[in-house]
């Protein structure tokens, strides 16, 4: 049942993030169009590739982005040995979560603050009414949620298991190079 869910949250997570590339997209050309076509460009166009552009970076780092897709420089961490990994994974989720979670309520409270001031020139396409920017950064707050819960679920999963190595570096590198 957990994995069904897992499942189709990843499938509509891919499918938010590909609309509002599609957006992103159609935006731009709009943006182009009215630009070097009519030659009277739309403000509103700048302002709304802006705000997707958040919006797709904020919510594929939550949601989709793994963390074996990061670049890492892992040198140190590679030639280690197998305790000294498991002392370097613990002490890197434990700061990611404490530097996290303390940010968080101050980032809660300044995306709060900007609830106040709105946007300039886009606004909701059925009420007219221009956007507060609260809305458009709360996903700022959501990716921080989801970093948080990430980082202790592994951190639960270090403990328990010891550090992952799900890329054999020694192998992968051999792979490339074909020596």
């Amino acid at each position: 049942m957990i994995k069904l869910i897992q499942k189709y949250f990843n499938q509509t997570s891919k499918i938010i993030a590909a609309t509002l590339l599609a957006a992103l997209f159609v935006t731009f050309l709009i943006q182009i169009f009215s630009r070097y076509v009519l030659n009277s460009p739309f403000g509103w166009t700048l302002e709304l590739c802006r705000i997707l552009w958040v919006w797709i970076v904020f919510f594929c780092c939550a949601f989709l982005v793994r963390e074996k897709d990061h670049v890492k420089f892992n040198l140190i961490y590679s030639g280690s040995s197998n305790k000294s990994k498991y002392i370097m994974s613990i002490i890197s989720c434990l700061a990611i979560i404490l530097i996290m979670g303390w940010a968080l309520l101050p980032t809660f409270d300044y995306i709060d603050w900007m609830k106040m001031r709105k946007t300039s020139t886009v606004r909701f396409p059925l009420t007219g009414e221009k956007i507060k920017l609260s809305y458009i950064f709360s996903i700022y707050g959501v990716f921080m949620v989801s970093l948080i819960l990430y980082y202790i679920w592994k951190l639960k999963g270090i403990i328990k298991n010891g550090p992952t190595n799900s890329d054999n570096e020694k192998d992968k590198l051999r792979s490339i190079v074909k020596y």
